[in-house]
C-alpha cells in the first residue's frame, strides 16, 4: 500500500504543478484573446533568448488593446516584450530596468484600486513598435 499512497501524492503534487503553471496575471482577459500563452510565449522566447520570469495579460494601449507582457532575463539583462494577443504582432521589445519594473509594479498596484472604484480598466503608456 505504501506505493500507492506515494503515487497519489505525487500524481496530487504533479496535478497542482500544472494548474500552477497556466496560472497567470490577466486570465480573465484570455476569453478575448486569439493567440493562446504558450505562442504568445515561445514568440517572444524567439525575439529574446532567455528565462521567462513574469508575464501577463492585459489591456494596454496599442496594437488591439490586449496584450501579453513578459519579463524575459537575458545574458543582457532584463527585457521587456509584450505580444498583441489577436494579431500575435510583436509590440514591444525593450531594456526593462529594476527602477522601471517597480515603478511599473506601483502603478498597476494604484491601477487595481482605482478599478474596484469602479474607474477605466484601460492603460496607456508608451509602446515600442517593432516589425516581426
Amino acid at each position: 500500500m505504501r506505493l500507492n499512497r506515494w503515487a497519489m501524492v505525487t500524481a496530487a503534487l504533479l496535478a497542482t504543478a500544472s494548474v500552477a503553471a497556466f496560472a497567470y496575471t490577466g486570465q480573465q482577459y484570455a476569453k478575448d484573446a486569439k493567440v493562446s500563452m504558450q505562442q504568445a510565449r515561445a514568440k517572444a522566447l524567439t525575439k529574446v533568448h532567455g528565462t521567462i520570469k513574469d508575464a501577463e495579460l492585459e489591456k494596454e494601449g496599442g496594437g488591439s488593446g490586449l496584450r501579453y507582457s513578459f519579463d524575459i532575463q537575458s545574458a543582457h539583462g532584463l527585457r521587456e516584450v509584450g505580444i498583441d494577443a489577436v494579431t500575435g504582432k510583436v509590440l514591444e521589445n525593450s531594456a526593462e530596468s529594476g527602477q522601471a519594473e517597480a515603478q511599473e509594479a506601483r502603478a498597476e498596484h494604484e491601477h487595481s484600486g482605482q478599478s474596484e472604484q469602479g474607474e477605466s480598466e484601460d492603460e496607456g503608456g508608451a509602446h515600442h513598435e517593432t516589425e516581426d
